[in-house]
């Protein structure tokens, strides 16, 4: 007996079934071999994507600070790395990743932390944290996987913010981060397109995530509950809500396959809802 899973054990009844069955595993099959590396894999944006990924095929390969016993039937192989900044550990990852897997088509840089203070209450160490771990494991992953995504022809998909362009009182770093995020997006691109890697970076608005939540019970509303604070921030945008984390997984999903965005290279797409649109003015 074997165990299957959900997609492999649907029953085919009626001709529609076999059309759509025939859809599904021609996806299905078709990424069955492919290995997406995705950091903050535990968070909100992470998880929702590692699910998608995986419901297209892909095995799923994660990097993490902590565990998250929610994914366990959605990640294949979970790291637990305390410090992601760090090049020495990030070398031993890269080493023990090269003695288990041969191949990887495609790293999601994810992971991200915010500080929200006025600049002149920030210091040397929050800007040392907000660039490491929002900038810094792009630049090292890049480099220490460029020859496993060689062989695949395979993309990376930098997570940035709507912050890069458009930003707000008191979230300096983690904007000047971003920014950085987009522009070295660009400049990574232009070389490593030359050796059939595409890199490209999406800006998020406003999504339903506990980064999201814990920014907005640092402000000050009286007794508005997070419930009410998340509608009110909805209500600011033109689709009349945020944002949720599978829709900038399938934006993700979209930039990473080559069959869907081969012609994409080097760009920032914004995903917010319409945010970032309408003048401040009106």
């Amino acid at each position: 007996m074997y165990i299957m899973n959900d997609i492999e054990s649907q029953d085919i009844d009626t001709e529609s079934d076999f059309i759509i069955t025939e859809n599904i595993m021609k996806g299905y099959c078709f990424n069955k071999n492919k290995i997406v590396l995705i950091t903050g894999a535990c968070g909100g944006i992470g998880l929702s994507t590692a699910q998608i990924f995986k419901n297209n095929g892909w095995k799923v390969v994660g990097i993490d600070v902590k565990n998250n016993t929610n994914m366990l039937n959605i990640i294949d192989e979970l790291f637990i790395i305390d410090d992601i900044s760090n090049e020495e550990e990030l070398i031993k990852f890269t080493q023990d990743y090269h003695s288990k897997y041969s191949r990887l088509d495609c790293i999601i840089n994810n992971a991200a932390s915010q500080i929200c203070k006025p600049i002149h209450e920030t210091d040397n160490n929050d800007w040392t944290t907000i660039m490491n771990t929002n900038v810094t494991p792009f630049f090292l992953l890049s480099k220490y996987f460029r020859d496993l995504l060689i062989k695949t022809k395979g993309s990376i998909v930098n997570i940035s913010s709507v912050h890069a362009i458009c930003t707000s009182e008191n979230i300096a770093l983690y904007a000047g981060s971003k920014g950085c995020l987009s522009a070295l997006t660009r400049a990574m691109a232009l070389e490593y397109s030359k050796v059939g890697i595409r890199i490209n970076c999406i800006l998020p608005g406003a999504v339903n995530t506990e980064m999201l939540r814990a920014g907005l019970m640092r402000e000050t509303f009286g007794n508005i509950d997070i419930s009410e604070r998340l509608e009110n921030l909805g209500s600011k945008h033109c689709i009349g809500r945020i944002g949720e984390p599978y829709e900038i997984g399938e934006l993700i999903l979209f930039l990473a396959d080559n069959n869907r965005s081969s012609y994409i290279i080097g760009q920032s797409i914004v995903i917010d809802g319409g945010a970032t649109i309408k003048l401040s003015t009106e």
